[in-house]
């Protein structure tokens, strides 16, 4: 009697088993990993909406808020002035809070590294404009800071390639004493305030020309440094 072995004989079924088995396996694993993407992009579009952001996106829409209220009926009622101050206050405040709760509680996402910088220099940028367009402050005042902060930006991307020009000490002081003294232009002060924000405004454009200059000095090194790194790396890489 001739027969086939067990094996030969199932092998046809147990192959196809197999393969209904690999396939149902291979089918799972591409849902799984379509799941983990979902979920993925579902994770970094919730991390959008972090309290930093929020407070950056807060900033940025308060900036029209206080054009509208610091030239409201004409630009020199003091009622309508000490509401755009209170707008003002607000950003600067959430200016000193949204960064440091990203680093603090990682929630630094590419939004964050854009929009804040940018709602820093529209804040401030609409306070100067406002101020020198209703003749309280030079304008020759206003094109220092503003100079001083776009020209740093600019270099800021120009030496990225070689690294990264962290922020000082006087850079933060020159940031706090802006706030002060333009918050006190916007208010309507009379007698020895007036004549103190002056002297604080002094105080603050001196310390943009130093901490932009300083800057200027750390970008040169920087790319000095970098220069050099590279090429001693293609000295190795020759040898």
């Amino acid at each position: 009697m001739t027969g086939a072995p067990a094996s030969a004989a199932g092998g046809p079924s147990q192959a196809g088993a197999s393969g209904t088995a690999g396939a149902s396996g291979a089918e799972s694993g591409a849902k799984s990993a379509r799941s983990g993407k979902i979920v993925a992009a579902a994770v970094n579009e919730a991390s959008l909406w972090n309290i930093a952001n929020l407070l950056t996106m807060l900033r940025l829409l308060l900036v029209p808020g206080f054009v509208a209220l610091m030239l409201a009926d004409g630009g020199y009622d003091p009622a309508w002035r000490s509401f755009a101050w209170a707008a003002f206050a607000v950003a600067m405040i959430t200016d000193l809070f949204d960064g440091h709760l990203a680093r603090t509680y990682n929630l630094v996402t590419d939004f964050g590294k854009i929009a804040d910088p940018i709602a820093d220099k529209a804040i401030m940028g609409a306070a100067l404009i406002c101020l020198s367009s209703l003749g309280d402050l030079p304008w020759w005042v206003t094109g220092v800071i503003l100079g001083r902060e776009l020209g740093i930006t600019l270099l800021r991307f120009v030496v990225i390639r070689y690294g990264v020009i962290p922020a000082s000490r006087g850079g933060k002081l020159k940031t706090l004493t802006q706030g002060i003294a333009v918050g006190m232009y916007i208010l309507a002060l009379t007698g020895w305030l007036a004549t103190a924000r002056f002297w604080v405004m002094a105080v603050a454009v001196a310390l943009t020309v130093a901490t932009g200059l300083d800057y200027v000095r750390q970008a040169i090194v920087l790319r000095r440094q970098g220069i050099a790194e590279r090429e001693a790396a293609l000295e190795e890489t020759e040898a």
